[in-house]
């Protein structure tokens, strides 16, 4: 098997899926953060809640300075605490997903107010993808999240 093949294989649509699940639960459970700003407050007050970041990267956001530095803060703070973080690059069914305003579907912080409170084979099916993701170099992986 060859890196591209193996590259190819870590980023299936059941990855997709398994995000889709995992934002689901979460919403259900109240676990979700929404907003670069709300994301960051989270981040900054209780980083032992964060379990999970999910970045929406779009044609705006290459336009958007503050934005980008906003991602690169987050990106940094999930790298040196050792929080799984993907992109999409679908932003409008990301936001369907959480059923927040367009605007505020940037970031995604999927938290929980106490370590196993939920526990879901899809988050961990996530991390393991993310783990795997890092090991080949890729430490911002792409999901690509299924159509309804």
């Amino acid at each position: 098997m060859t890196l591209e093949e193996v590259q190819i294989q870590a980023a299936s649509p059941c990855t997709g899926q398994a995000l889709v699940d995992v934002l689901e639960t979460a919403k259900d459970n109240n676990c979700l953060t929404v907003g670069v700003y709300e994301c960051a407050k989270v981040m900054n007050l209780d980083p032992d809640s964060v379990s999970f970041c999910v970045l929406a990267m779009d044609e705006q956001f290459q336009w958007d300075v503050a934005l980008q530095i906003h991602f690169t803060l987050i990106q940094s703070f999930c790298f040196d605490n050792d929080i799984s973080i993907v992109r999409v690059s679908d932003r409008q069914r990301l936001h369907e997903l959480v059923g927040r305003k367009e605007e505020e579907a940037h970031c995604v912080l999927i938290t929980g107010p106490c370590e196993g409170s939920w526990d879901d084979p899809s988050l961990e099916k996530l991390r393991v993808f993310c783990e795997e993701s890092r090991a080949l170099n890729d430490w911002l992986p792409e999901i690509s999240l299924p159509a309804r």
